[in-house]
């Protein structure tokens, strides 16, 4: 039965617009067990038709038929799956890929074989193969530790892993002595022997000799075929193989089992990858033998990605630190925080005098917007002085002085206590003189010293120090929060600012009225172009004022402060506070608010715009980094196909399909950008934690960010390794192998 059978084979290759035939019209055939010899003169056109024969090439013209299938017409993968089926090849220069070992070299076509054969039976019939060549003990041997011979019995072992049918040998012993030539014939003939179509393809008459029959080719035409008795190689060479065969040429001979040396080692260590390679596909170990073997280049191909990767985290954590510090210092000043000032009122004139210029708030609107508010969690008065503090010796002046309730830290998210415990309600409806202090004012009167129950003075009324506030720090504006001392609002209102009917606003003192009298005296001048109006009636002094206390119709309070359920409620806690005190003040439409309301958001939003906007900006030099890294590793992908060319054609030669190239140098990428991106983590990580311990700058950790980076790696790799990798997987098998 024919194996092969060609039909008016012609092949023509086109060098630009030239045409050069090769091959023109050959047809002849080959049946199954022959042991064949196509020989002929350099040029003639014998290494074209094995090309054909071993469908690593087509012909231009005419039919090939292999095992009953026509192949001129196939497409280039399912070439490679025929090859990888029942086809083995010898080649002339060995063509075993440099830094891998002979077993490695011998199970590379079971890799791209389509019955999936396992890791572990690919290597248990790769050592025997070796074995049965004598080579039991060089298979960890790389090519450049073995001798000429030695390579081509890999080269022969590596043919018959996929057990073809059909082997072909490309001029197999052209760099062989004559002792090893005679070797590896007598090695073909054995394998003739067995049952396996031998194609060898020679110039040599003396090798063409050891073949059943011999098809001599000139001028890409069929010069003549003849039949012949093959030469004994062991009357060829002096008995080289009779004493290990124990017969002539003639008779068929059993190649010896396996030995123990090669079962023993088949639970070695493989290729380097150790238990791992078992597990992994078969792409995904070509791939990491390929990284490993060339850890420099991998090294800096993988620098980019780390550089980048590396930035990406530490820029991120710094700007998630400055952001995580921000929102700290608003939730200082009460995240949920909405303030509620008096109006403002013009004068006859046209003066605006500005907010607080007109007295609309009251206590009873603080009551009613706690219990009429359902997106208030909590409301407390403000009254607001600002007054010399002495105790003993010693004294200051408070950034704050505020008379309020105990909602008071509950809306500045205040709770705890230092030392003490805070003034009650009980204390805010008798005007008791007591207060509690910051941590900054303690500082300045008592020191070290506890102040709790000990008395220190405010505009000369004497109040018992009860708690000290826990430490708050500075707010986002610079305001030192700790510098603080609060009390009842009726005892600041009634007993320190001296105001009993709130018929002016707050901030009006004596020094207001002082200035007024001092205008009254002053000569008029063309510059005072509005006079002030003199008045005609003597105005109370201050102990008069004490003395006798007109009753308090209408009591004010500078502001409200308030804090919505959550941040999400701020609006809807707004839209109810307004309609509220519209209710309360007797305002109908179309008039204005009397009152403003103020909420934290809008500080908020500008601070965090500015925040975010630096991150951004160090996100974006980040990931320009990583642009280059991955551009860095296009170009390494790039040079590494090229440098590759012969190892991808040898692939493509011994089955391996387009998609197998393609998937091996996206692994390789992918592998490259997923260890580049672990190693930029941990630098990055490195790098956050030296900012935070020498800079002493925030910093802050951000898993998601993490997980975006070991992403955004493996999307380089896919991104950037693809071209290269489709360039690889597009290679003609015939030209990679001839590639210099």
């Amino acid at each position: 039965m024919d194996l092969i059978c060609l039909k008016d084979i012609c092949k023509t290759y086109y060098l630009g617009e030239v045409e050069v035939p090769v091959l023109h019209g050959i047809s002849l055939s080959i049946r199954k067990g022959e042991m064949v010899a196509l020989m002929g003169a350099s040029g003639s056109g014998k290494s074209t038709l094995m090309n054909i024969l071993g469908c690593l090439d087509h012909p231009t013209g005419g039919e090939y038929w292999l095992d009953g299938r026509e192949m001129s017409s196939l497409a280039p993968n399912e070439r490679a799956l025929v090859r990888t089926e029942k086809i083995g090849f010898v080649f002339q220069s060995f063509n075993l890929l440099a830094r891998t070992t002979a077993l490695q070299n011998v199970v590379m076509p079971l890799d791209y074989s389509p019955s999936h054969t396992s890791h572990r039976e690919a290597r248990r019939r790769a050592r025997e193969l070796l074995d049965r060549v004598g080579l039991a003990d060089r298979i960890e041997h790389v090519p450049s530790q073995m001798s000429g011979g030695q390579q081509q019995r890999v080269a022969i072992s590596r043919a018959l892993i996929s057990r073809p049918s059909l082997v072909l040998a490309d001029e197999p012993t052209g760099n062989l002595d004559s002792h090893t030539s005679v070797e590896i014939l007598r090695m073909f003939q054995r394998l003739n022997a067995e049952g396996i179509t031998v194609v060898l393809v020679t110039h040599d008459p003396k090798v063409a000799a050891f073949a059943t029959r011999t098809i001599r080719i000139a001028d890409g035409l069929i010069e003549a075929d003849e039949t012949n008795a093959p030469v004994d190689a062991g009357t060829a060479e002096s008995g080289v193989w009779r004493a290990e065969s124990g017969a002539d040429g003639g008779s068929e001979v059993a190649l010896p089992e396996p030995s123990a040396s090669a079962v023993a080692q088949e639970s070695a260590s493989d290729s380097g990858l150790g238990w791992l390679g078992s597990l992994l596909p078969a792409t995904w170990r070509t791939a990491l033998n390929a990284l490993r073997r060339n850890k420099m280049r991998a090294g800096l191909s993988a620098l980019g990605v780390i550089i980048a990767v590396a930035a990406v985290i530490a820029m991120t954590e710094i700007g998630q630190g400055s952001k995580a510090m921000l929102q700290k210092s608003i939730a200082s000043m009460g995240a949920n925080t909405i303030m509620i000032f008096s109006g403002s009122t013009t004068n006859s004139t046209g003066v605006n005098k500005g907010m607080g210029s007109v007295v609309t708030l009251t206590p009873q609107d603080c009551r009613e917007i706690a219990r009429q508010c359902p997106a208030v969690q909590c409301a407390a008065p403000l009254v607001r002085t600002r007054s010399q503090i002495v105790c003993g010796n010693k004294n200051c002046v408070p950034e704050q002085v505020y008379g309020t309730t105990p909602d008071y830290l509950e809306v500045r998210d205040w709770k705890k206590m230092e030392l003490g415990q805070m003034f009650t309600e009980r204390d805010v409806l008798n005007s008791n003189k007591v207060c509690v202090i910051g941590n900054t004012v303690r500082q300045s009167l008592f020191g070290k010293q506890s102040p709790i129950g000990k008395e220190i003075r405010v505009s000369n009324v004497a109040f018992r120090v009860v708690g000290v506030l826990s430490r708050k720090g500075a707010n986002m504006v610079g305001m030192d929060q700790d510098n603080i001392v609060l009390a009842p609002w009726t005892t600041i209102k009634f007993r320190v600012s001296g105001a009993t009917l709130a018929n002016t606003n707050q901030s009006a003192s004596a020094t207001s009225e002082s200035s007024e009298t001092a205008a009254d005296t002053s000569v008029n001048t063309l510059s005072d172009l509005y006079p002030k109006t003199k008045t005609f009636y003597l105005s109370r002094t201050t102990t008069q004022e004490a003395d006798r206390p007109v009753s308090v119709r209408f009591t004010n309070v500078d502001q409200i402060v308030a804090k919505a359920i959550s941040d999400k409620k701020i609006d809807k806690a707004i839209k109810q506070m307004t309609s509220l005190l519209r209710q309360r003040h007797h305002i109908r439409p179309p008039a204005e608010d009397d009152f403003m309301i103020r909420d934290m958001a809008e500080m908020t939003k500008v601070m965090s715009s500015s925040t975010q906007l630096m991150s951004t900006l160090l996100l974006v030099v980040a990931m320009i980094s990583l642009l280059v890294g991955g551009v860095g590793i296009m170009n390494i992908m790039l040079v590494s196909v090229t440098e590759r060319t012969r190892e991808i054609g040898l692939r493509m030669a011994v089955g391996a399909r387009s998609h197998h190239i393609l998937r091996q140098f996206l692994v390789e990428a992918v592998v490259l950008c997923l260890s580049g991106g672990a190693l930029g983590i941990l630098m990055g990580r490195g790098a956050s934690f030296l900012v935070r311990w020498i800079v002493r700058w925030p910093t802050q950790a951000s898993l998601a960010t993490i997980i975006a980076a070991v992403a955004v790696s493996v999307l380089v790799g896919v991104v950037f390794g693809f071209y290269p990798a489709w360039k690889a997987s597009r290679l003609d098998p015939i030209e990679a192998l001839r590639y210099e």
